[in-house]
């Protein structure tokens, strides 16, 4: 299932100031929910259901039926931190596979979490919960200075229902001027074989330092599924941005065999974070110095 974006973008970053206001201007929306919307949300019940109840959708991080070496971590880590899975054709996203430079953040991250009205306080409340608790292991993973805040975020994680989403292309504007059209359109037109999807972006000179990031959750989520795509898309946001189907046991593959970040993904988080690699490095350059942070931690 085609879940996610992941894209990085050289653009001039725009501080984002204006996420108290907006989160204010949501809730004036209407509180009615549309068809479309309580059938999308019956649709991906039934969905974690079926994935469920053939093995799928694990919380565990990763036991003794998913071994992995040292060189599956090395061509894991090489698969997802230095490979982009889409790329940008005619104002389009196309899936397919081109590698890149090596990608992450370089600043602190200040995250603000925006629910739109259809949300019930007792989601909003398990939600920030959830992404509070989350940051705190990503942080802890990475050694970034990670914090939820309202006032000058530089993330920002959308939690919208297909009515909202339709009617949110003016207000993503505001939130984030650069976003081009086809961004804004890939998000406000999500199909429902997108389950959530993410923006991670930076400006120049160094484009391959993150800046800024947003991450669409869709509404229609509850449970495991709503706390997968929490995991998956920060985690991605990182700078893992690609998909493997070899990558196991871990979220960075299309099987949806695990639905929470596993130790083999801490793993390739700690090897993107070691200050031995460095923003803009290639393959070349980057391989030899993972191999060696990924036997040390294997061998720990």
């Amino acid at each position: 299932m085609d879940r996610l974006f992941k894209f990085s973008l050289a653009i001039i970053l725009i501080v984002i100031s204006s996420c108290t206001s907006l989160n204010n201007n949501l809730m004036n929306a209407s509180n009615s929910r549309s068809f479309e919307s309580i059938q999308l949300e019956k649709y991906y019940n039934r969905t974690s259901q079926r994935l469920r109840a053939r093995g799928l959708l694990r919380t565990d991080k990763g036991r003794l039926d998913s071994l992995y070496s040292t060189q599956n971590l090395i061509e894991n880590f090489e698969k997802i931190a230095l490979y982009n899975e889409y790329i940008i054709k005619n104002n389009e996203f196309i899936p397919q596979e081109k590698e890149s430079n090596l990608k992450r953040w370089n600043r602190a991250i200040k995250i603000n979490i925006i629910h739109g009205e259809n949300s019930s306080n007792k989601q909003i409340k398990i939600d920030k919960k959830n992404i509070s608790i989350f940051t705190r292991r990503l942080a802890s993973i990475t050694g970034l200075e990670m914090s939820i805040s309202e006032v000058n975020a530089n993330f920002i994680i959308l939690f919208l229902d297909l009515d909202e989403r339709r009617d949110f292309g003016q207000k993503l504007s505001q939130l984030m001027p650069q976003l081009t059209p086809a961004m804004i359109k890939t998000i406000t037109s999500s199909p429902r074989s997108t389950f959530c999807s993410a923006f991670s972006l930076s400006e120049p000179p160094k484009n391959y330092e993150y800046t800024a990031a947003l991450v669409l959750i869709k509404s229609e989520h509850s449970k495991v599924m709503r706390k997968s795509c929490i995991h998956e898309e920060m985690a991605q946001s990182l700078g893992l941005t690609n998909d493997s189907k070899s990558a196991r046991p871990s979220i960075f593959n299309d099987d949806e065999e695990f639905a929470l970040l596993t130790r083999h993904d801490e793993l390739l988080l700690k090897i993107l974070y070691d200050k031995r690699l460095k923003p803009g490095m290639n393959n070349k350059i980057a391989l030899p110095i993972v191999r060696q942070i990924a036997e040390e931690l294997m061998d720990l």
